[in-house]
């Protein structure tokens, strides 16, 4: 019996800087992953990370793989204040 290694995309890091987010919100409308979290400010809906969401009080991250790296980098883009931060990651999971 063989296995076979199934790729299930791009593994990235997406960063949110809290200290820059102001609740506009643009990131939510690009992709679905990015949710309210309290305090009005960006969160990552856990169940689509590969890890923990990360939150402190400066920042916010998850690691994502899969192929929807284009989203998160058009929410990265459409975000007014570049609070949030998109960066892929080779053999990490």
């Amino acid at each position: 019996m063989t296995t076979e290694h199934v790729d299930t995309g791009t593994t990235y890091r997406v960063s949110v800087d809290l200290n820059a987010c102001d609740g506009v919100f643009a990131c939510l409308v690009r992709d679905d992953r990015f949710v309210e979290a309290d305090g009005g400010l960006v969160g990552f809906d856990p169940a689509d990370a590969v890890t923990s969401v990360e939150r402190t009080s400066d920042k916010a991250a998850a690691t994502f793989c899969d192929e929807r790296i284009d989203e998160a980098q058009a929410a990265a883009t459409a975000c007014p204040l570049d609070a949030i931060s998109v960066e892929e990651r080779e053999g990490e999971v």
